[in-house]
C-alpha cells in the first residue's frame, strides 16, 4: 500500500506493475469533498511510485461513483464553490495528467463527478449493467469537474450537448456505441478485464509516456505548433533508452519481441 486516505486507496501489484486507486465511501461513492482530494493524492502516489506502470481505478463491484454528494450542497456560498470547484479540477487533473496509462474499471452508476473520473483516465471498461452520464442539468447546474472539457472531446460536440442539456443516462451497449466506453463485460469481470488491459500497457516503452502527453496536448495546439511538438518528443523517444532496445531487438527479432526497461 502506497496511499491511504479515509475513502481512497493505491493498491499496488507489483507482479504485474498496476496500481489500483479504489474509491470506498459506500453505499454509493458519493463524491464528497474529502474524496476529490484523495483521488488526487492517490493520483500523485501513483506518479510516483515506481513499481507502478498503469494504473486502474476501480469504485468498487457494484458502484462506481454516483456523483457528487448533493447535502453539502445547501451550506456552500459562491466563494466556496469556486474553491472547491478548483480543487476538485486540481484533483481530476492530477489524475488525467499521470504519465501512466489509466483504465477506469466502472460498476454500475457513474454519474456527475463520478463520470469525471472515469472521463480523466484514458479509457473506460464498463459492466454491462453500467450506467453513466453528466445529469448536473436536472439541479439547475452545468458540469464541475471537467466534464464539459473531456465528455465532448471522446463523443463530440453534438452529442456531449444532448448528454449534458438532457442530463440522461447511458447505458453500457451506448457507452460502447459512442465512444465513451472500449470495452463492455459483465459486470462480475469488470474489475478483471481492466487490470488485463492497463497490463498490457504496465510494462511498455517509456515512449507511452511520451506518446500520451503529445496527443494529450496537440489537442490544444495550433496545427503548426502540434507538428513541432511531434518532432520535439519524438526526438526526445529516439535518445531513451528503450528505442535502443527496441530498435536492436527489431533488426534481430522482428517488431514485438523487445523487452523495455522504460529509461
Amino acid at each position: 500500500m502506497s496511499f491511504q486516505g479515509e475513502f481512497v486507496r493505491l493498491e499496488v501489484d507489483e507482479e504485474r506493475a498496476l496500481g489500483t486507486i479504489r474509491l470506498e465511501r459506500p453505499p454509493m461513492n458519493a463524491m464528497a469533498q474529502q474524496v476529490w482530494y484523495e483521488i488526487g493524492d492517490a493520483a500523485l502516489a501513483a506518479e510516483a511510485d515506481d513499481r507502478v506502470g498503469a494504473i486502474v481505478v476501480w469504485g468498487g463491484p457494484k458502484v462506481f461513483a454516483a456523483g457528487a454528494d448533493i447535502g453539502e450542497f445547501p451550506e456552500l456560498g459562491m466563494q466556496e464553490v469556486l474553491d472547491i470547484g478548483t480543487r476538485f479540477q486540481r484533483a481530476l487533473d492530477q489524475l488525467a495528467r499521470t504519465s501512466k496509462i489509466s483504465v477506469a474499471a466502472v460498476n454500475g452508476y457513474a454519474l456527475g463527478g463520478g463520470c469525471e473520473i472515469a472521463l480523466a483516465c484514458d479509457f473506460r471498461v464498463v459492466a454491462d449493467n453500467a450506467k453513466l452520464g453528466q445529469p448536473e442539468i436536472l439541479l439547475g447546474l452545468v458540469p464541475g469537474g471537467g466534464g464539459s472539457v473531456r465528455l465532448p472531446r471522446l463523443v463530440g460536440l453534438a452529442r456531449a450537448k444532448e448528454l449534458v442539456f438532457s442530463g440522461r443516462m447511458v447505458d453500457a451497449v451506448e457507452a460502447e456505441h459512442i465512444g465513451l466506453a472500449q470495452q463492455v463485460v459483465p459486470a462480475d469481470d469488470v474489475y478483471a478485464a481492466a487490470c488485463d488491459m492497463a497490463a498490457r500497457y504496465a510494462r511498455g516503452p517509456y515512449a507511452l509516456r511520451l506518446a500520451k502527453r503529445l496527443l494529450e496536448e496537440s489537442l490544444e495546439l495550433p496545427t503548426d505548433q502540434a507538428l513541432r511538438l511531434e518532432r520535439d518528443v519524438f526526438a526526445a523517444a529516439f535518445g531513451t533508452d528503450d528505442a535502443a532496445i527496441g530498435i536492436a531487438s527489431f533488426l534481430e527479432h522482428g517488431p514485438g519481441r523487445a523487452e523495455f526497461t522504460q529509461h
